[in-house]
């Protein structure tokens, strides 16, 4: 019987016990400006403050659009995602629900390619922030600093989810900070309201027009930005452990578009305006990247110095919560069956230990490879095959909220506190655009050469698959496991 399985409840009883497991005193929990600023800040990386330099070189003036065009699609996803995390909230976030809605091959699947995700960024930034610090101090070497970097963190993320949350508030406040000054100067200089300056705003089509190559390029675009926006989940993960996991996850979700078109459209759009797209460089370094290029023709000294700190500022806010992500990732799939029990560990702060130390030495292995074997290929292997995850995800996320919702009553579904309009054309369109992206990607060679590795990870752990299988049918819960639990001991929020 439709809406059975009564998927609208608040919480669940086995919510509700995973969430005390997990953190068991309330003075342990997020706090509600932690999700906030995790909220602004979460997504704002290297790759807006270096990569926005790239596509603004491809498409012109015109990446606005393309800006605009892949927040919105990721706006749509995080939609859904929070309908289901409203009614539901759960540490595995969208792997939980993808159980539920598909099956336990899709949350066998999108779960740990999620996980493998964050661990390529682990090690990813691990390195940047190393290649910083020994720029800065050069008499340690800068597989020592990366080393140093993942040790802190680690440290902070084992304390408890409210150290996690109080370092994150501080690292993402100063990039929010930054964004925000760096808007504000801009436009009064593209206005020419700031000292010295003319007006610029003409340079959105001076220079060969607002799309020198074309409007499709544009959307072709969107393929190159995407990827940007990856992370607005963590959020809805983190609210989940919060005091109040319903209150900010509807925050999470109901205000990304906001900060879409504040922090990434806005920034680009100051961008374009302000420094005409054309006389850009290649953004091989912080020196060479478009918010450095912007902040010096604002006569600000030490522009590049300013926007190094910036950025490492960055990388440490993304090893903090992609540690926190890896590893809450990793637990989830350990609680449903899908990695060994072992993983579950907690500590008495409701910390997943086990998980957290395993995605370390992930991390680690993926560092250490880079510096000890960097022609193996093995690396950039490692980096790629995770470009396609994000897109997986947001698929997943369209299927699993379509399925989730046929098997709702109409009473349930007049319940719900935040819905996805337009339902299901809304998820029809999502999946659409990002096969459409897919195609794109196949059209360049780094493109394909992303979607290829992405294939193999994939058919990786699909080749283990009917092993795990076999194994979650040997657990005495795995029949109570395929059902979502009744209202029994439901907690209203």
């Amino acid at each position: 019987m439709a809406g059975s399985d009564n998927w609208s409840n608040p919480v669940s009883p086995e919510t509700s016990a995973g969430l005390g497991a997990v953190t068991k005193a309330r003075s342990n929990k997020l706090r509600s400006r932690h999700v906030t600023m995790i909220t602004l800040g979460g997504i704002i990386g290297a790759s807006l403050f270096v990569g926005s330099g790239n596509v603004i070189r491809t498409v012109g003036p015109a990446a606005v659009l393309s800006y605009l065009v892949g927040g919105l699609l990721v706006f749509f996803a995080m939609r859904m995602l929070g309908e289901m995390a409203a009614s539901r909230p759960a540490i595995g976030s969208f792997m939980e629900y993808a159980r539920v809605g598909l099956g336990d091959w899709a949350a066998y699947l999108v779960g740990w390619l999620y996980w493998y995700f964050w661990v390529g960024v682990l090690a990813y930034e691990a390195v940047l922030g190393g290649e910083t610090m020994q720029t800065w101090f050069p008499a340690v070497p800068s597989w020592a600093w990366s080393l140093i970097l993942i040790a802190i963190f680690v440290g902070t993320n084992l304390i408890s989810v409210r150290t996690f949350g109080e370092v994150e508030f501080w690292l993402a406040s100063i990039k929010v900070l930054a964004i925000v000054v760096f808007l504000g100067a801009g436009l009064l200089f593209a206005l020419g309201l700031w000292p010295n300056a003319t007006f610029s705003v003409p340079n959105l089509w001076e220079h060969g027009g607002f799309a020198p190559n074309g409007i499709g390029v544009a959307f072709t675009g969107v393929a190159l930005v995407i990827f940007s926006y990856f992370g607005t989940e963590i959020a809805v993960m983190a609210a989940a452990e919060s005091v109040d996991p319903a209150k900010g996850i509807r925050q999470a979700t109901s205000t990304i578009i906001w900060r879409i078109l504040l922090f990434f459209v806005g920034s680009v759009l100051v961008i374009v305006a302000v420094v005409p797209w054309d006389e850009l460089p290649v953004p091989t370094d912080v020196a060479n990247a478009p918010f450095t290029i912007a902040l010096a023709k604002f006569g600000i000294p030490g522009a590049d110095v300013i926007m190094q700190l910036v950025i490492f500022t960055a990388v440490l806010s993304v090893l903090n919560s992609g540690l926190y992500s890896a590893s809450r990732m990793f637990a989830a799939l350990a609680d449903k069956g899908f990695a060994p029990k072992a993983v579950t560990t907690r500590s008495k702060t409701g910390v997943p230990v086990v998980a957290l130390l395993a995605s370390t030495i992930g991390g680690l292995i993926a560092t250490l490879v880079n510096f000890l074997a960097p022609a193996s290929g093995i690396f950039d292997f490692i980096m790629n095959s995770a470009g396609l995850v994000a897109l997986f995800v947001y698929v997943f996320i369209a299927l699993t909220q379509m399925r989730l919702r046929q098997k709702m009553t109409p009473e349930e579904v007049a319940k719900l506190k935040l819905k996805v309009w337009f339902h299901p054309w809304l998820n029809i369109l999502l999946i659409a655009a990002i096969a459409a992206v897919v195609v794109v990607m196949l059209t360049s060679e780094s493109g394909r050469s992303q979607v290829w590795t992405s294939l193999i990870a994939t058919g990786v752990l699909l080749v283990f698959w009917p092993l795990v299988r076999r194994n979650l049918r040997r657990r005495p819960d795995h029949a109570s496991n395929e059902r979502i639990p009744s209202n029994e001991g439901v907690v209203n929020d």
